[in-house]
C-alpha cells in the first residue's frame, strides 16, 4: 500500500497537476475571501471569523477534488496497467487504499496552508487574538472528514471510465448530490421535513461540525460514507 502511496504522490508532483490544484484552491480562496466584495470577503463580514472559508471550501472542493482524483483508477484502465497491478502481491483493500491516500494527501497539503488564515483573522482581531478556536478546530475537523468523503467519492467514479473527463464528471455529480441533493429535495418536497431528509445529506452534518460541535453522530455519518465508497470501489474493480 505505501508504494502505491508514493507512487501516487510521485506522479502528482511530476506533472504540473499537483501544484495546479493547490495554487488554483488557495488563489480562490484568498480571492473570494480577501479581494472579492461580496458575502465572502473577511472585510465586509466586519468580523473576526473564518465562517466566509468554512463556507466557500465545499463548494471549490467539489471540483478540485474529482480533479485530483479522476485519473486514478481511469488512467491504469486507459494504459491497460489496471490487469498488472492486480496482479502484484497486493490485495484489492491496498490498491484501494494506495490510491486513496495518495489522492487525500495531495488534497491535504492544498489547504494546510490556509491555516495562515487563522493567524490573519487573529491578527485583525479587536482586541488582537478575539477569534473562536474552539469553533475554528472544529470547523477544521469538519473540513477534513469532508474532503475524506469526496475523496472516495471520486476514487470511486474513476472506476467507471477509462477517460478522465467522465470520471471527473461522475465525481462532481455525486459530490454535489450527496452535499447538496438531499436538502435540496427536502426543502422542495411536501413531505421532506417530516422524514429529515437533509439529515442523508452531508451539508447539515459539516454545518454541525463547523459550529464547533463535534458529534459522533458526524463523525459516524462521514466515516460511513467514506468507508462505503471505498468498498464500493474495491467491488468495482474486482469486477473489471
Amino acid at each position: 500500500m505505501l508504494a502505491i502511496l508514493k507512487k501516487e504522490i510521485n506522479i502528482f508532483f511530476a506533472s504540473p497537476i499537483g501544484y495546479l490544484v493547490i495554487g488554483v484552491f488557495l488563489l480562490l480562496n484568498g480571492l473570494f475571501l480577501w479581494v472579492f466584495k461580496g458575502s465572502f470577503n473577511v472585510f465586509d463580514a466586519g468580523e473576526a471569523s473564518l465562517v466566509s472559508f468554512f463556507q466557500l471550501a465545499p463548494w471549490i472542493l467539489i471540483f478540485l477534488v474529482p480533479a485530483v482524483t479522476m485519473r486514478t483508477f481511469s488512467d491504469e484502465k486507459k494504459q491497460g496497467t489496471l490487469e498488472l497491478l492486480v496482479t502484484k502481491p497486493l490485495t484489492y483493500s491496498q490498491i484501494v487504499l494506495g490510491k486513496y491516500f495518495g489522492a487525500l494527501v495531495l488534497i491535504l497539503l492544498a489547504v494546510i496552508p490556509t491555516l495562515l488564515y487563522v493567524y490573519s483573522i487573529s491578527e485583525l482581531g479587536s482586541p488582537k487574538g478575539n477569534i473562536d478556536l474552539g469553533s475554528t478546530i472544529g470547523s477544521y475537523i469538519g473540513l477534513l472528514f469532508l474532503i475524506s468523503a469526496y475523496t472516495a467519492i471520486g476514487i470511486f467514479s474513476s472506476t467507471f471510465s477509462d477517460n478522465q473527463i467522465v470520471a471527473f464528471i461522475i465525481a462532481v455529480f455525486i459530490c454535489f448530490f450527496f452535499y447538496f441533493g438531499f436538502e435540496g429535495i427536502s426543502n422542495y418536497t411536501p413531505f421532506g421535513h417530516l422524514i429529515y431528509l437533509e439529515n442523508i445529506g452531508m451539508a447539515s452534518h459539516y454545518n454541525s461540525m463547523s459550529r464547533g460541535v463535534i458529534d459522533t453522530r458526524d463523525l459516524i455519518y462521514f466515516t460511513s460514507i467514506t468507508i462505503g465508497f471505498l468498498f464500493f470501489t474495491k467491488l468495482k474493480i474486482k469486477t473489471q
